[in-house]
């Protein structure tokens, strides 16, 4: 059996970019929660590391316009199980 094609996250994002500029669509916005369920599976592997929550808001703080605190990532984090929920 093939195994299915994958592509990174760059690629997926300039083809929406394109998708909703050509539709007249502005960018796509997340609320807080939205985001932090996104990038869980990333925070679940920090937090493995020893990295805590603060240290990761830092590092989304300084690498992006996203203004977030670790409390938000404690509050928001979506747990393996509610993850899995979601590809169901």
């Amino acid at each position: 059996m093939d195994e299915p094609k994958m592509y990174p996250i760059e690629e997926a994002l300039k083809a929406q970019k394109a998708l909703r500029a050509l539709a007249g669509l502005g960018p796509e916005m997340f609320p807080m929660q939205a985001f932090v369920g996104m990038i869980s599976d990333e925070v679940e592997s920090l937090r493995k590391r020893g990295k805590s929550d603060e240290e990761i808001a830092s590092v989304i703080r300084k690498t992006s316009s996203i203004e977030i605190t670790g409390g938000q990532i404690a509050e928001y984090y979506a747990s393996p199980e509610e993850r899995r929920q979601h590809e169901e």
